[in-house]
């Protein structure tokens, strides 16, 4: 078994906890994403895992050993930093071979390794240069190869991408997939890019705060966020919130203001929750916009229009409640009446209190 495990582990420096009461499963050989903001403890997670920061509390998994005291050169891992950390005096071939050759690898087996991370990340020709004849991808890659050559059971990776350009990045996410396809690791990608997590991940471990939001297959992280937070951090531009209020008494349903006509099953299922304060969520991409009246509509006024090349995101005031909805067409004078109508089937219902989402009925989606 190649999991990793942590148990209710934290992880403080001085009084400050950057890590709280974690509770996670990374399966053996799946590629799991650590995503959230700067500062949510994600890297701190991954340094654990590499034996690189000492756990505060709880315990820490790999295989069927708990490995909190276990030095990290005996956790068989192969990791890349956001910074390569390439030594500088050594050209590239050195840098790929150099742990194999401190831990003793006969030479038959490190030519054997060396020669087929070369050729997978297309370094063949670059083998003399030092890292600094060389361009950022180029670095990149040469990190990433002599993390492959180990061969480790657990890959680790810390912002590999985020000081490559937008273009460089695309390739270098398809690289990594294809080393993960052949060698089959366990494999734990920490980034605050979430095209990356998307992109990239058999499943998604969002945090904040120090805190796990979800984890889950990236459709489900983006069609079923578990609360508010996890709504808005995924998706660009990220889903509109906004409060709903509930009549139980009618079962009548408003945003802004203005009712809106949800399913029985919704209506139902609200009111069976017996949650009293709500917010209501929908993306962006789940709203119709027209200049008359529709019949679900809700009315809106048009504050400024963005251009995104293939659509338009159009911000729309509701009773003081900014939403953005996108549009194929630029069309949207400001200060304009617009008529915005929801996917009520596409909707979703937060508990405004814990911020959690109150769930789905059984017959939508």
């Amino acid at each position: 078994m190649k999991e990793i495990r942590f148990e209710n582990v934290c992880k403080s420096y001085g009084k400050t906890e950057v890590v709280k009461n974690l509770n996670l499963t990374i399966k053996e050989g799946e590629r799991l994403i650590l995503l959230g903001p700067s500062g949510c403890g994600k890297s701190t997670t991954l340094r654990m895992i590499a034996g690189l920061e000492d756990i505060t509390s709880g315990s820490l998994y790999m295989g069927d050993k708990r490995v909190n005291e276990l030095p990290s050169g005996k956790r068989n891992v192969g990791m890349v930093f956001q910074n390569y950390a390439l030594y500088p005096h050594m050209n590239v071939i050195q840098n790929i071979t150099y742990g194999l050759k401190v831990q003793k690898f006969p030479k038959d087996e490190i030519n054997l390794r060396t020669d087929a991370a070369l050729g997978m990340l297309q370094l063949k020709g670059y083998e003399n240069r030092l890292p600094k004849d060389l361009s950022g991808g180029q670095r990149q890659r040469v990190a990433l190869a002599r993390a492959v050559v180990k061969q480790s059971d657990y890959f680790l990776l810390d912002e590999p991408l985020s000081n490559l350009d937008a273009q460089l990045r695309v390739s270098a996410r398809k690289e990594l997939v294809k080393i993960h396809e052949l060698y089959k690791q366990t494999f734990v990608y920490v980034t605050h890019d979430q095209v990356e997590a998307m992109t990239v991940g058999d499943r998604i471990a969002l945090m904040y705060q120090g805190h796990l939001q979800m984890v889950d297959t990236p459709e489900n992280v983006y069609n079923r966020p578990a609360n508010i937070f996890t709504a808005k951090f995924i998706g660009s531009p990220p889903m509109n919130v906004i409060d709903m209020a509930f009549d139980n008494s009618n079962d009548s349903a408003y945003l802004a203001g203005q009712e809106i006509p949800l399913q029985e099953e919704w209506r139902n299922y609200i009111r069976q929750t017996g949650v009293k304060e709500l917010a209501f969520g929908i993306r962006p991409e789940h709203i119709t916009l027209s200049k008359t009246q529709l019949k679900n509509g809700l009315k809106g006024f048009v504050k400024y229009v963005e251009n995104h090349g293939s659509s338009y995101g159009v911000y729309i005031d509701l009773e003081g409640n900014e939403i953005i909805a996108m549009s194929e067409s630029n069309k949207w004078p400001p200060k304009e009446a617009i008529y915005v109508e929801p996917r009520l089937d596409k909707m979703h219902v937060f508990d405004k209190q814990t911020t959690n989402s109150i769930g789905y009925p059984t017959s939508i989606r």
